[in-house]
């Protein structure tokens, strides 16, 4: 009996969560070492996808369990597609994401400083302004960690004038797994494959990595401000650290438009 496609797609996908504990946990604590570095030193660490990656960028802060700390710099103008066609349609996205010269311009509104660092998302990582993002930060000082497919992005072509992918610029490379193009499971009949995995897995790796930060800053003597979950109603307690997150938020960007 043929297995069925959401079987076969929950097992390919559960095959790279297993792959990732297997080959990625160096890379997770490399990166981590450097959030927490950051952190500790009331430094900011970046957070950029443009498309679908945008997602893990939100899956990191503001969540439950996030760490005032991190900062997610992501563009509408980059990711915001929801209508498809027409007005904040995809179209425009594809076409922003090769403009060479974008992302300089969006980091001219900010004013980084000496304990900052970057992480740039992408599976492929070859978009221009993936690798320009990637290039502002190293020129700015900031340690990158790039979270990319590697197959993917080794067997592409570079896009950028450089020549250079995020795999080529980033300090440190978490490979989040899925095969080039994404997506796990082929059916009869369809020319493309379907069941994309990178919001799987990188989310997943975005949840280890806020877990081994926090880790980090606990050890370190440095307890980090979460946001709670904001559910229980009535709840006085969650009601306070609520207010304290977003406080503690807020003076943590105090460099950042200084």
């Amino acid at each position: 009996m043929k297995e069925k496609p959401c079987l076969n797609y929950f097992g390919r996908t559960t095959a790279l969560l297993e792959q990732i504990v297997e080959s990625e946990i160096p890379a997770i604590e490399k990166a981590a070492d450097i959030c927490a570095e950051s952190i500790a030193h009331k430094g900011l660490v970046f957070l950029f996808g443009n498309g679908h990656s945008r997602m893990m960028c939100e899956e990191m802060t503001p969540r439950q369990g996030s760490l005032v700390g991190f900062f997610a710099l992501v563009e509408a103008s980059l990711s915001n597609h929801a209508a498809t066609v027409g007005v904040n349609g995809l179209r425009a996205p594809l076409y922003l994401e090769n403009y060479e010269g974008y992302a300089a311009e969006i980091m001219k509104s900010f004013k980084f400083g000496p304990h900052d660092s970057f992480i740039v998302v992408s599976t492929s990582g070859i978009r221009p302004v993936i690798v320009e993002f990637a290039l502002e930060a190293k020129k700015r000082g900031m340690p990158v960690i790039g979270l990319l497919s590697k197959q993917h992005c080794s067997e592409s072509k570079p896009v950028h004038s450089s020549g250079q992918k995020l795999i080529d610029v980033a300090d440190v490379v978490i490979d989040n797994k899925t095969p080039p193009g994404d997506c796990v499971v082929e059916l009869e009949g369809l020319e493309w494959r379907t069941g994309p995995a990178s919001t799987v897995t990188g989310s997943m790796i975005m949840n280890m990595l806020r877990c081994e930060v926090a880790d980090r800053l606990v050890k370190r003597g440095v307890k980090p401000v979460l946001l709670p979950s904001h559910q229980f109603v009535g709840n006085t307690s969650a009601k306070e650290a609520l207010e304290e997150y977003y406080e503690a938020y807020r003076k943590s960007l105090a460099h950042l438009y200084a």
